[in-house]
């Protein structure tokens, strides 16, 4: 999760927020070179008392400062493009989780198991733990297994929710009347905090996601407990 003072992106958790992070960077310094770039010209510019009153056009700078872009775009977009659809590739999930966004709240279905399913409400602050985070944690986690593909199927009952959490480089709207649906892949057991990051009404920030990352013989263990029963604690506690 985010800490105070935090400028960069988090740390990642799974290979896609990996690329995510290397594609920052690389277009990050493909900007800053610009930048160097035009203000040193802009800078010569200002102090450049040479004056030449036969020159009437320059094809060969005209041809570069077109050319060039172009050149710099296609090191952005190529990049870009292979992102986008490692982003979209799902390659044979081992567990599918539902989402549903109300307002104020998430409702999750494990689709792979029977009757396994449970609502997600923020904690209020005036309950919260000593070692709880304010406007983040929920009273139910999602457990889910770390080095397995998963698939998560978001939509809503009633506006617009999204449904994110940075850490792991996913971010899918959930739109009433419709099924969307994406993957990523836990490489580290933990921890990791979301919210809803779409502006609907009244208190929409304050749909906070958690999931908790386990190794897979806890996942099995958490599963065969919350099978036809309620939602037991989770396997860190």
């Amino acid at each position: 999760m985010s800490t105070w003072a935090n400028l960069g992106l988090q740390d990642s958790a799974s290979p896609l927020m990996e690329q995510l992070i290397f594609f920052h960077d690389h277009a990050l310094l493909i900007l800053v070179m610009i930048t160097v770039l035009v203000g040193y010209l802009m800078f010569m510019l200002f102090f450049n008392s040479y004056i030449n009153r036969f020159l009437l056009h320059g094809q060969l700078i005209e041809m570069i400062w077109t050319i060039l872009p172009a050149i710099i775009l296609l090191f952005i977009a190529l990049p870009s493009l292979r992102l986008l659809y490692l982003l979209d590739e799902i390659n044979e999930p081992s567990v599918t989780l539902k989402s549903i966004g109300h307002q104020w709240y998430w409702s999750y279905e494990y689709s792979d198991f029977n009757n396994v399913e449970f609502d997600s409400y923020m904690i209020p602050t005036n309950e919260l733990e000593n070692d709880g985070f304010r406007l983040l944690d929920v009273d139910n986690r999602i457990v889910l297994p770390m080095n397995s593909q998963i698939r998560i199927l978001v939509t809503a009952a009633d506006v617009i929710h999204s449904w994110t959490i940075p850490a792991l480089g996913v971010k899918v709207d959930g739109t009433p009347g419709r099924l969307n649906q994406t993957n990523f892949f836990m490489n580290r057991p933990g921890l990791f905090y979301g919210q809803c990051s779409e502006i609907c009404g009244a208190n929409h920030s304050f749909m906070p996601i958690v999931i908790e990352s386990v190794p897979v013989n806890n996942f099995i263990k958490w599963i065969s407990n919350n099978v036809n029963s309620s939602v037991d604690e989770s396997p860190l506690t």
